[in-house]
């Protein structure tokens, strides 16, 4: 959906890289990605798996949306800060200019507090088997908040992007925390506007 509507606006001078290949979306898309269901930012950091990607696809932009599992298994904002630095000077490594979006962790609406809310809203997690998520989420996401200007570079910016405005977890995700059609169409609204001015260097 995102690639779609990236050639409705007229960014067509783009290529979508990873090893994964395209889900099914009903049309013919540039779709290859690193979407690994299930993976931990914490995993992908201390086996060095980034390395490979990065190595294997090159990218300029990369968007990052990582954490949701390693709050799953209640690690800390510490432990999963650290993988982000990891992760951020494997992409640097690979490409100085690297351009780095972030979209902050999956949590309960109810319980981000206003001031987070206003730093980079992102969209709600509300899983019937995971009740303390949410409370995780929102002290992973404020530390999130002091990290991303602590790290960004004027060579290799770090936007933080806005997942939270509109999404509503009863009608746009199947189970309180994966997003369904609906949901997905809000995820690719909400990364259009900063995937575009990443790629004209606004």
């Amino acid at each position: 959906m995102l690639w779609r509507k990236l050639q409705d606006a007229g960014i067509t001078n783009i290529d979508f890289v990873g090893t994964l290949p395209p889900q099914g979306c009903g049309f013919t898309y540039d779709g290859e990605n690193e979407g690994h269901g299930g993976y931990l930012a914490t995993n992908i950091a201390k086996q060095n798996q980034l390395v490979g990607w990065l190595d294997k696809t090159k990218p300029d932009i990369v968007m990052m949306h990582l954490g949701t599992n390693d709050v799953w298994n209640n690690l800390s904002p510490t432990e999963i800060l650290a993988s982000f630095d990891t992760l951020v000077k494997q992409m640097r490594e690979s490409k100085p200019s690297m351009k780095i979006l972030v979209s902050l962790l999956l949590t309960r609406r109810r319980v981000v507090p206003t001031e987070l809310a206003q730093v980079a809203q992102i969209i709600p997690m509300n899983p019937p088997n995971c009740q303390d998520c949410g409370n995780r989420v929102v002290n992973l996401d404020k530390a999130i908040a002091e990290w991303v200007p602590q790290v960004t570079t004027a060579e290799s910016p770090i936007t933080l992007v806005d997942c939270w405005t509109g999404f509503d977890d009863a009608t746009m995700t199947g189970d309180g925390v994966h997003p369904n059609d609906r949901g997905n169409e809000a995820m690719a609204n909400c990364w259009l506007n900063p995937l575009i001015n990443a790629i004209q260097g606004k």
